[in-house]
């Protein structure tokens, strides 16, 4: 795979592999890839953090069963919250640190965690409210100058976050939460910065997580019913409705499904190749909403 290119829809999170779901053994981490890599889906995202600091070294040893599976697969993690847990008993608060030291360090435990020598892409997991954009660039140099890192960016970063790091080092992409329920970002200019400087959305919990049900989203019966009917006309199905509605933004939309189901995973699939009608997306966004546009 050339690492040159731009991660596209969609990515399979791995958030829920591991202690925090399905609690995966070094065989069924397996599985998963090479069922990912046969659907078509060839990045994977991860944070340090994920299963208490432990899903990034299962996967790992999942990779280190075929060495080839790494030259055909990306590798995103996500590095800046500090998680008080077992496996970290130096931490006395959950915190954030964006500092250099722990950027380079976290990145270094990554690479180690996943017996590879580059990560495709490195996220700062959340804004910091002490993150120094100088001391963070300076990080982020060293990183790529060592070829521990190619591409860099942000994740939950509203624009004037964004703007502020990208003084000092470029941003390819920033991963946010986005939604038929979470619509937020299509208005808020998050994916408007995101066009102005070709940065690359990713959206994570895109299906709305658990919380795009009957019993808990006032919409739901509305969303669901047109979703269905957008369905019979794209001879489809709702799931793949739901994320052609974020396909289809002018910014470039990839997802990432965090799923244990490898159905789920072909539904995404399918999915990237979906845009919707403009008055089929309005239809969803009237549906999401209760009301029509002003």
């Amino acid at each position: 795979m050339n690492s040159s290119q731009k991660i596209v829809s969609p990515i399979a999170g791995c958030m829920r592999w591991g202690k925090w779901g399905a609690n995966f053994n070094t065989k069924a981490y397996r599985q998963m890839i090479d069922t990912c890599i046969e659907i078509g889906i060839h990045s994977f995202d991860h944070a340090d953090i994920y299963g208490d600091y432990t899903t990034e070294e299962e996967f790992g040893a999942a990779l280190k069963e075929n060495n080839a599976i790494r030259g055909n697969i990306k590798l995103i993690s996500k590095c800046g919250i500090q998680m008080v847990c077992n496996n970290r008993p130096s931490h006395s608060i959950k915190s954030y640190n964006t500092s250099k030291k722990h950027i380079v360090e976290s990145v270094n435990r990554s690479l180690q965690n996943f017996g590879t020598d580059y990560l495709d892409v490195l996220l700062i997991h959340r804004p910091d409210p002490l993150m120094n954009p100088v001391e963070i660039a300076a990080a982020i140099e060293e990183l790529k100058a060592a070829g521990k890192i190619l591409e860099f960016g942000v994740s939950n970063f509203f624009p004037h976050q964004v703007n502020m790091l990208k003084k000092n080092t470029p941003i390819q992409y920033n991963q946010i939460e986005l939604s038929i329920i979470c619509l937020s970002p299509f208005t808020n200019g998050v994916l408007d910065n995101c066009i102005e400087h070709d940065i690359v959305p990713m959206a994570w919990a895109p299906l709305g997580g658990t919380l795009l049900t009957d019993d808990l989203h006032p919409h739901f019966r509305s969303i669901t019913q047109t979703a269905m009917e957008l369905a019979k006309k794209y001879a489809t199905g709702m799931n793949e409705i739901l994320l052609a509605f974020l396909h289809t933004h002018p910014s470039g939309v990839v997802t990432v499904i965090g799923t244990t189901k490898p159905e789920r995973l072909v539904q995404a699939k399918k999915a990237s190749n979906i845009k919707l009608a403009s008055e089929d997306w309005f239809s969803l966004l009237k549906a999401a909403t209760g009301e029509d546009i002003a």
